[in-house]
């Protein structure tokens, strides 16, 4: 357990940038994770975080990050916000000596992912990221299929995501995800993140991979269209594409084996599907009420138990890689 942590009591934890995905998704998975408690948040807007405090029962809120971080009662931080301060408040973080969660991407950039990770390293800190679908019973279904050989032999898959110009991108007004100085790959980035970091889970590492984005509908400074084709170390191919102005929704991934296939969504609650020379299952697991709870809960193993958490700094390192690798 890393120092400063009792295992006795409660770790308590400080959100700093308590926004829309602290609400349902992440939030109250700290608060219901036994052995855990939201001591504090912080808002650059001290009215939303004093609402945010009273709704969700939390004792104290401030506009001060440093404040958050530095608090005496607070044992560790969650970085909620933007991906552009993720790097501004992790090394904060880590100077104070806490052990951190920061959502995902772990920063705009391979280079600042990777200043993040090194800073918790020198520290001795644990790091973790929000890529929660690689603690999610759904996901952890696929890997199992995969491993008892259900497809046979692994050799490629392929994921498209697609959905039409939203109310916002049509209004034009201003959006961080679809700010090319914050998000480069727009969407892409927000999205296509937890895909290529779940592949990366279930096949292992990506040994290269390579890119276009572009910006056809023009209606912010991000790209709007990416495509992408990469390989696994263990040999795995892969293709991408995700355009977020087309006229309908798709979301569909197919993993293809010497024996089969494997079907099913990276953000869709919907059935596996898997066709083999067996014939053809189907598999549904639900996620939880709160999308990070068995995320949240693997924290609390690894820093009470030493039990590693799927998705750490390293993890989020090789995705932030991989993610470069396709826009440069």
């Amino acid at each position: 357990m890393p120092s400063g942590l009792n295992k006795s009591s409660d770790i308590r934890w400080g959100i700093i940038g308590c926004g829309t995905v602290t609400e349902i998704k992440s939030g109250p998975a700290y608060q219901k994770t036994q052995g855990f408690e939201v001591y504090g948040v912080m808002r650059r807007d001290l009215t939303k975080a004093k609402d945010y405090a009273k709704r969700h029962k939390v004792r104290f809120y401030t506009s001060n990050a440093d404040e958050l971080i530095n608090h005496p009662d607070i044992d560790a931080i969650y970085i909620a916000t933007p991906p552009d301060s993720h790097k501004h408040y992790a090394l904060l973080t880590a100077q104070a000596g806490k052990p951190c969660c920061i959502e995902k991407p772990l920063a705009p950039s391979y280079q600042d992912s990777l200043a993040i990770v090194e800073a918790f390293k020198i520290k001795k800190l644990p790091l973790f990221t929000a890529y929660y679908r690689r603690s999610l019973p759904r996901f952890n279904k696929i890997k199992e299929l995969l491993a008892n050989g259900t497809i046979g032999e692994i050799r490629h898959v392929s994921w498209h995501l697609s959905k039409p110009a939203n109310a916002l991108d049509l209004s034009q007004q201003y959006n961080w995800r679809t700010d090319k100085d914050i998000a480069a790959g727009g969407y892409f980035d927000d999205l296509a993140s937890h895909g290529l970091d779940l592949f990366s889970y279930l096949f292992g590492e990506y040994h290269s991979a390579n890119g276009i984005g572009t910006n056809q509908q023009k209606r912010y400074s991000s790209f709007d269209a990416v495509t992408a084709c990469w390989q696994h170390k263990s040999g795995v191919t892969g293709v991408g594409s995700w355009n977020f102005g087309c006229l309908s929704r798709a979301d569909k991934v197919v993993i293809y084996g010497s024996d089969g296939e494997l079907g099913f969504s990276i953000f869709d609650e919907v059935k596996i599907e898997v066709k083999n020379s067996q014939g053809q299952q189907s598999f549904f697991v639900e996620n939880p009420e709160n999308i990070q709870l068995n995320h949240v809960n693997n924290i609390y193993q690894q820093l009470t138990n030493n039990i590693a958490h799927p998705s750490s700094g390293e993890t989020a390192l090789h995705t932030s890689w991989v993610m470069d690798e396709i826009l440069l």
